[in-house]
């Protein structure tokens, strides 16, 4: 039973004062029969007041406001955690009546919300793959791992080249981007083979570095395994989840789990800095901190040098470059 201290870190600063900042954070780890929770504490500026209540997919959320006037924002985070490893599943039902259970569940509640598919242009290209593969002739585990592996080997961990703003489209062309592009494209796989699906936010946390996403907020993906449950799998390294994860959300996507979101009143102009660093029980410390621009800072940024452009674009214009000399 592996035991972390996370310290999630997230400050927010404006050139002018900003007031009536209204605020939701998901901050709080998941409890269960594989996860507990030792202790948490959160601080924020001007310690305003935090009502914690639980969302439609059980999630804990908590909500505050700052009507003061303010330059600055933290909200910084620790919690103790205990993970549990969690046993596979056996695939010992037939491969016909797994498939069969989850035909008979796809307008059941809760399921019906994991399976809802979002349109983009390239769809029918993903579609392609999906029908391609002999995925409905094996077990539901077994299509599962290989549509992990498939994203895992045709897509690039490239950080800075996307954003939380990056569309499905733009990921599929680029076949690249971070944790959270990797597990919404396996969403959009194991959803066109009926397989319920859902998003998880979190931390991963290996002592040798092994893993991407050492030190950062995660993301990776749950699939419905019938006469199982949830599994889940991990497709930016390829690997079933266990004790080395620590779940903070499950959504749809990344809307339905971001850390920290809000609205305030004031100038456009933001800046976001993010910083998590992970301690293990043998004192040996993993950490990054990113400086991220909110999508107002980067409409600002296109207005003041169009030349530039976004990250997805700057990455095209380089491709276009190289194939050009």
């Amino acid at each position: 039973m592996p035991k972390f201290i996370i310290h999630h870190a997230t400050k927010y600063t404006y050139p002018e004062p900003v007031r009536d900042s209204a605020n939701q954070v998901m901050l709080y780890p998941l409890k269960d029969g594989y996860q507990d929770v030792l202790s948490q504490k959160i601080f924020i500026t001007g310690e305003p007041f935090m009502e914690v209540f639980k969302d439609y997919y059980g999630n804990e959320i908590g909500s505050f406001m700052n009507i003061a006037p303010h330059t600055e924002m933290r909200i910084d985070s620790t919690i103790s955690v205990v993970t549990r490893p969690r046993p596979l599943p056996t695939d010992d039902q037939p491969t016909a009546a797994q498939w069969a259970h989850l035909d008979e569940i796809k307008f059941v509640v809760p399921f019906i919300d994991f399976l809802k598919q979002e349109s983009f242009k390239a769809l029918p290209g993903v579609k392609k793959i999906a029908d391609a593969g002999f995925y409905k002739t094996v077990s539901v585990f077994t299509a599962v791992q290989q549509l992990n592996e498939y994203v895992y080997n045709n897509f690039k961990y490239i950080k800075g080249i996307t954003t939380v703003e990056t569309t499905l489209d733009e990921i599929w062309e680029l076949k690249a981007g971070v944790c959270q592009d990797f597990a919404h494209m396996l969403l959009v796989m194991l959803r066109l083979l009926c397989i319920p699906a859902r998003y998880v936010s979190g931390y991963v946390c290996p002592h040798d570095n092994s893993l991407r996403g050492v030190g950062a907020t995660h993301a990776w993906v749950e699939a419905y395994i019938p006469f199982y449950g949830w599994l889940g799998i991990d497709p930016t390294n390829n690997c079933i989840v266990n004790d080395l994860h620590v779940r903070l959300a499950i959504g749809r996507n990344f809307n339905d789990c971001s850390p920290v979101k809000g609205t305030y009143k004031g100038t456009a102009k933001q800046t976001l800095e993010v910083g998590v660093s992970v301690s293990y029980e043998d004192g040996l410390v993993a950490s990054e901190e990113a400086a991220i621009l909110t999508p107002q800072a980067v409409n600002e940024a296109l207005l003041t040098n169009e030349d530039n452009g976004n990250s997805f674009r700057r990455y095209m214009q380089k491709v276009q470059q190289q194939q050009q000399q």
